[in-house]
């Protein structure tokens, strides 16, 4: 990640995050509240040392049911204190008891249960609310700055490292890809690498606005976004009241995921895109022959009810941010890490 630039510039405090499961703690919002009847069982669990898809595997064995009957909104770090929420399919069957469960799991407290008329997906996630404790830190006075920058600018909405693999295999293993040097038949294989293509090229993307200091300067030509609206506009015109609206936070400037049709972009704002994800050709060729759709993302990400204190030299930062966002970019404007922190490579708060 430190080809890509900082928002804030490179941060001058050093730290750690993650000593232990402990200092990272992400609850899940969903965003909407359950029938409370209905045939798919709803288990909300708080899990520390195990991944989502472990618990999963785990909770369809204790519900006599196949691991594709169980779903789930979001992925959870395995190296954290989570909440979230599993559905499990249980059409005409009565509530298990999951004493057993818990019993043989201690890594795994069930919260709560109720009943649901839909099972969950992965579109259905609001986003997360996170409390993490970095520890370790020097430079007190100029963190506490960036803490003030961040709760009013935002940071760069990144996809963090953990999309890219353990040194950026997957963006590797994707350009070998879109090279034909092998095929990948795999299907969370392939949905690996191509995340990891569309996230690369739109880091990079990103990077370069921020580089010319036009992350928050509408170009023409720009694709827009409403706050709270995934439909997006073109900015035919750049009007002074559109880079109000900008500056003031109601509108959002985006930044490509590939697909494989035109960008929406027009004018000036697409052929800057095109000139950066063109240095990326295997990747281009690697989403265009699977057909992606493209789509948007926001350049930059406010975390919302942003409040921190400090312990000594620990700081306990809690914060909120929409599903698809990353964490570790809120961090990655705080602190440059220790060079002996280890960096977990899983998703720990997709959509």
């Amino acid at each position: 990640m430190d080809c890509f630039n900082w928002l804030h510039a490179k941060p001058i405090c050093h730290g750690r995050l993650k000593a232990s499961p402990q200092d990272f703690i992400v609850n899940e919002e969903l965003g909407f509240k359950f029938s409370g009847t209905g045939e798919h069982l709803m288990v909300k669990i708080r899990k520390v040392g195990e991944n989502t898809k472990y618990v999963v595997n785990e909770l369809a064995k204790a519900c006599g049911v196949k691991s594709r009957d169980v779903s789930w909104a979001g992925l959870k770090d395995r190296h954290a204190i989570t909440e979230q929420w599993l559905s499990v399919h249980l059409p005409g069957k009565a509530d298990p008891d999951l004493s057993q469960f818990e019993a043989e799991h201690p890594g795994v407290e069930i919260l709560e249960v109720t009943r649901h008329d839909k099972k969950l997906r992965p579109g259905d996630l609001a986003g997360n609310w996170f409390q993490l404790r970095l520890t370790d830190l020097d430079n007190l006075d100029a963190l506490t700055e960036r803490l003030e920058m961040v709760k009013a600018q935002g940071v760069a909405n990144y996809f963090g490292e953990q999309r890219f693999g353990h040194g950026g295999n997957n963006v590797v293993k994707a350009r070998a890809w879109g090279n034909d040097e092998f095929r990948v038949r795999d299907k969370s294989k392939r949905s690996f690498y191509l995340s990891a293509a569309r996230s690369w090229m739109f880091n990079q993307v990103l990077s370069k606005r921020i580089e010319q200091g036009s992350t928050s300067t509408i170009m023409a030509g720009d694709c827009l976004q409403m706050t709270g609206d995934e439909r997006t506009f073109v900015a035919d015109v750049v009007t002074d009241e559109l880079q109000q609206q900008v500056n003031s936070g109601e509108v959002a400037i985006t930044g490509p995921l590939l697909g494989d049709n035109a960008l929406p972009t027009q004018a000036e704002a697409q052929a800057f895109e095109l000139a950066i994800v063109e240095q990326e050709p295997a990747l281009v060729k690697l989403v265009r022959d699977n057909r992606m759709r493209h789509d948007r993302r926001a350049l930059l990400l406010v975390p919302s009810n942003m409040q921190w204190h400090f312990e000594d030299k620990d700081l306990i930062v809690s914060f909120a941010l929409p599903a698809g966002s990353f964490a570790t970019s809120v961090v990655r404007e705080l602190i440059m890490p220790l060079k002996s922190e280890v960096v977990n490579d899983e998703n720990i708060d997709q959509q």
